[in-house]
């Protein structure tokens, strides 16, 4: 039903700032406005499982990170624009990976992000950041 598209990886040197964006459509629901979720931010590289990288609440008031990103990451949502950001500084070749925008649409009391992949159901396609040294 959710649509997600991120946006906005490429090849930059360590030490770097880097903004992604993921852009969320229901084009199902019409005239109807779309419904906001809990959101996150999840990374792969080469080898290695998927990791969390970033949650982020509906409202976008509460965020999430592991101690990897800590500091240096930051994920927000601008909900007119159906559209989730995350601002990555102080970049290191270690943070190269394949990063997914994901979605949580079913609605569940209690939490207010969600830190494990399998919390979500909507997932994009990704989007490559390359971190030189």
């Amino acid at each position: 039903q959710v649509q997600l598209l991120e946006s906005g990886g490429g090849l930059v040197q360590a030490g770097d700032s880097l903004r992604l964006s993921c852009v969320a459509s229901t084009p199902s629901l019409g005239r109807y406005a779309m419904g906001t979720y809990a959101m996150g931010w999840f990374r792969q590289a080469p080898g290695k499982e998927r990791e969390f990288v970033a949650a982020i609440s509906r409202s976008g008031d509460s965020a999430n990170y592991p101690d990897s990103v800590t500091g240096r990451f930051t994920i927000s949502r601008d909900n007119a624009k159906n559209t989730m950001y995350l601002l990555m500084s102080s970049l290191k070749p270690d943070d190269t990976a394949v990063y997914y925008c994901a979605a949580r649409t079913i609605y569940s009391s209690g939490a207010l992000y969600y830190t494990r992949s399998q919390d979500y159901d909507s997932w994009g396609q990704g989007t490559q950041v390359t971190v030189s040294s």
